[in-house]
């Protein structure tokens, strides 16, 4: 073996164990910076909100119950709960304190709506406020082919779509992009697609009170599609986060549902057979310093505090940065997704990462098992070059479930598979939909 080998060999494993120590280093840190931000938020909050303050989750909850409780506790994430951190195990400063989740939440909030301190207040992000009690999501509803007359514009579409964005986005990832494509019949079939901003998201209600679990959502998509429009069938098409939403709403209408088509499917079996929720968070949003976006992701992910404060930063203030970005770029129209990626509350967005995406993971098994024996056409779309959610998640679903139809899309990542491909995309749609007609 040649001495050049052999430095090569040790130069590698020398910088490999110093990103090790620079990682360790790091973390540490933002465990104590989160600790100590924990206990700032807790004064801000009851200064500025009193009892309305919204506890936070650096207890033990979810060692208490280990989520087996029943109705809305079940939903509830491990992940909430049982994100490590030194210094509050430690007992560091007092950080690490022990209170009763039920008794804090029963106080706080009391149904009423109202808008934190530390979030935006601007027209656009709290217009849903003013319809009171009857809250709905923000919905774009489109007809194929578009209405001529007013025959045309009275008569019963014949197929219905429903649309469900991913994470930190909202109905104009399909309006934006795939809507443009599909705007006539579709194979000689009229359709009417409903793109839906999910609750707590673009335009739709962001309500401080809720824990934005996988019912939350399925209510909410009932409530403001499903009931109003009185659909008694349709297609679903999501990606993302959107896919275990899409999942779960298809399991409870599967009588009614003709197709679901998944992109990028967050998929954990073993989140169901054992292994904590936890590994879920480790997989899609591990600690890491490299690439920058997923060391971004997992502070957002890991660390409740430190996440608040950068939500306080951009989302608070997005119109500020709008404009910032118009003038650096010269643009008077931004694009949408510049748009949509503040356009939420650091409430509503960790409760999501957690009830949703991490704690949805033990509940896709169920409801993909009701729609292998309801017959109902499933198919998976995933891009090769994928590193939000690894391809290995739908390869998984294929094994356990081989009635799935599966595409890998070579040479395309977690956004472009849609962004990248838009008309290829809606001709897959199209195909999709005339293959499932009954």
């Amino acid at each position: 073996m040649s001495v050049a080998h052999l430095l090569g060999k040790w130069t590698r494993k020398f910088g490999t164990i110093l990103l090790d120590v620079i990682t360790f280093l790091v973390f540490l840190f933002l465990d104590f910076l989160d600790a100590v931000l924990c206990v700032i938020y807790k004064l801000l909050d009851e200064f500025f909100e009193g009892k309305a303050s919204t506890p936070c989750y650096c207890g033990n909850k979810g060692e208490e119950n280990n989520g087996e409780g029943d109705g809305e506790e079940k939903e509830l994430s491990e992940t909430l709960y049982r994100r490590k951190n030194v210094f509050r195990e430690m007992g560091f400063l007092g950080f690490a304190r022990k209170w009763e989740y039920g008794k804090e939440r029963d106080g706080y909030g009391g149904g009423v709506l109202v808008n934190r301190w530390s979030d935006c207040g601007c027209e656009s992000c709290v217009s849903w406020m003013k319809k009171g009690n009857d809250q709905k999501l923000h919905v774009v509803v489109r007809e194929l082919p578009q209405a001529s007359s007013t025959e045309d514009s009275r008569r019963e579409p014949a197929e219905n779509v429903i649309f469900l964005h991913g994470f930190l986005s909202s109905s104009s990832f399909w309006t934006e992009t795939v809507f443009k494509y599909l705007s006539g019949p579709v194979k000689d079939q009229n359709y009417r697609l409903f793109a839906v901003d999910l609750l707590g998201f673009g335009r739709s209600p962001k309500p401080s009170d809720s824990l934005y679990t996988l019912s939350d959502h399925v209510e909410m998509i009932e409530k403001s599609v499903i009931s109003p429009y009185q659909l008694r069938s349709f297609h679903l098409v999501a990606h993302s986060m959107g896919c275990i939403i899409a999942v779960a709403l298809a399991a409870k209408y599967s009588n009614f549902v003709k197709s679901v088509t998944l992109v990028a499917p967050p998929y954990f079996p073993s989140a169901k057979v054992g292994t904590s929720t936890s590994m879920v968070l480790k997989t899609l949003a591990g600690k890491t310093l490299w690439p920058p976006l997923a060391f971004g992701k997992s502070v957002m992910s890991w660390y409740e505090h430190v996440g608040r404060c950068f939500c306080f930063l951009f989302c608070r203030n997005h119109r500020t940065w709008e404009r910032i970005m118009k003038l650096l770029t010269r643009r008077r129209e931004l694009n949408f997704m510049a748009v949509d990626l503040p356009r939420h509350t650091h409430h509503s967005a960790w409760h999501r990462m957690h009830n949703v995406i991490c704690g949805g993971a033990k509940f896709m098994d169920d409801y993909l098992e009701v729609l292998n024996r309801s017959r109902v056409k499933v198919c998976i779309i995933h891009g090769d070059h994928d590193l939000a959610v690894p391809l290995e998640c739908s390869n998984k679903i294929k094994m356990k479930f081989p009635e799935v139809e599966f595409n890998i899309i070579q040479n395309y990542d977690h956004g472009t598979v849609i962004l990248g491909r838009k008309k290829d995309f809606a001709n897959s749609l199209e195909h999709i939909w005339a293959s499932s007609q009954m």
